[in-house]
């Protein structure tokens, strides 16, 4: 048998088994209802074959072997600048859209009013980060306020000074960062797709549902900006910018650590392609390392507000029952409380509990279909987003964290090559944006 097909083989038997024994612990543990674990399986089963189809790819990703090379069609010069002017204008539409549906729906006042719409979610207590910073005394509401990262409430504070109102910097960060995110994202896809391939992936990162969040005044649009820059950089053999763009990412999102996991796959491929003498490790090493201390540096804020370096995880867990578990267990729950919510509370129903099933599901099962066609680091990063973001024991925020993935958008555009695949994709996205949105502006639960 070939070596590649031998550590193929040992990889997949050592994935499952692990997972087998984690779905038993858990089955015996828990007494959740049929359709609950019905779900869990389900998540467990299409994670096993997100797994099967990796492995493989891992394997000749690590091997000594050439790596299919960059695409070399033509495109504009201003590329890059029409997908950034089109994605300011997109957010001011979204901005646009949310003031003209509401005022629709009985919601009326000037455009200027409806901006403070946007402060309902968690954006409210990053727009009082930025004012205010961290509190160590005071109502139980602000303190807690420590959860939240300080990445994005810094740059706010910074840009207010030209703005001189917290929330039209938080807007207009957000926008530019989401602009800029998607010139990056068009950048990394085309060191390995054609044009057209690369414009539609920036097409689905747009369409996802929730991908409106990236106009309000949350860290949703750095942190992309940041995840993508970090892992474009790292390709690009820039690694010094690539580490620092991960820590900032790591300072503002504490997913940001995932980032760890494509840079280490990307450096072990290139090691295995390069000769000792050229492999420069050491910087490389050092690089990576710089994303955990990004997140040690919001440790290091904690303590100095709180005493605790850790005392956003007390606050996680007291405040809103928030722990690390099992991603499976994360359908289980999701999936009883959405029918316990049929009867009796439709909008919570609508609003949340069916997108967080359809985003978990949905976003394991087109990872799973493309992983063939991904490249191995992407799914790696992926896997590794996954399981820590869905894993999470009350879990809200499914879309807003799975849209922010980039390897989702990434994996749209590789299943949509033909014609009719891409339309089969663009109109059931559209509609279920335009719903998500609509849910959201009735504030159906919308998190």
């Amino acid at each position: 048998m070939d070596i590649r097909k031998k550590y193929s083989l040992c990889g997949c038997l050592l994935g499952l088994l692990t997972l087998a024994a984690l779905v038993w612990a858990w089955w015996v543990q828990h007494d959740y209802g049929l359709w609950g674990r019905a779900a869990a399986v389900l998540s467990a089963a299409l994670f096993a074959l997100l797994g099967l189809r990796f492995v493989p790819r891992w394997v000749d990703f690590w091997s000594d072997g050439p790596l299919p090379e960059a695409p070399t069609d033509e495109e504009s010069p201003l590329t890059g600048l029409w997908i950034f002017l089109a994605l300011l204008v997109l957010d001011l539409l979204v901005l646009a859209a949310a003031w003209g549906l509401r005022a629709a729906l009985g919601r009326s006042g000037s455009f200027a009013d409806s901006l403070g719409f946007w402060t309902g979610t968690d954006s409210q207590h990053y727009l009082a980060i930025a004012e205010d910073w961290y509190l160590s005394e005071g109502e139980l509401a602000r303190l807690v306020q420590l959860v939240f990262l300080p990445g994005y409430p810094v740059l706010v504070r910074l840009l207010q000074h030209l703005t001189g109102n917290y929330l039209t910097a938080g807007l207009l960060l957000s926008a530019l960062c989401f602009a800029a995110a998607g010139v990056v994202f068009y950048r990394l896809l085309r060191l390995d797709l054609p044009h057209k391939t690369a414009l539609r992936g920036v097409l689905f990162l747009c369409l996802l549902p929730g991908s409106f969040f990236y106009a309000s005044p949350m860290s949703e649009s750095l942190f992309l900006l940041c995840s993508v820059a970090c892992v474009y950089l790292a390709r690009r053999d820039r690694w010094l910018l690539a580490g620092l763009c991960g820590a900032w990412g790591a300072f503002t999102r504490s997913l940001g650590l995932m980032l760890v996991a494509p840079l280490v796959m990307e450096l072990v491929a290139d090691c295995r392609r390069k000769k000792p003498t050229e492999r420069r490790l050491a910087p490389r090493v050092l690089s990576i390392a710089l994303i955990p201390l990004g997140f040690a540096a919001y440790c290091v804020v904690n303590y100095l507000v709180a005493g605790n370096p850790f005392q956003f995880m007390i606050y996680q867990s007291e405040h809103w029952s928030q722990h690390l578990g099992l991603f499976f267990n994360t359908a289980a729950y999701q999936t009883e409380r959405a029918l316990s919510s049929l009867a009796d509370k439709p909008h919570n129903f609508l609003g949340l509990w069916l997108p967080n099933l359809i985003y978990g599901f949905g976003a394991l099962a087109l990872v799973a279909a493309a992983a063939k066609k991904l490249r191995a680091s992407y799914t790696a990063w992926f896997i590794a987003y996954f399981v820590v973001a869905i894993g999470a024991t009350w879990l809200l925020s499914a879309p807003r964290y799975l849209m922010a993935m980039p390897v989702l958008p990434m994996t749209l555009a590789l299943l949509t090559e033909k014609e009719n695949a891409k339309t089969a994709a663009i109109v059931p996205l559209t509609l279920l944006w335009l719903l998500y949105f609509l849910a959201f502006l009735q504030r159906w639960q919308v998190w």
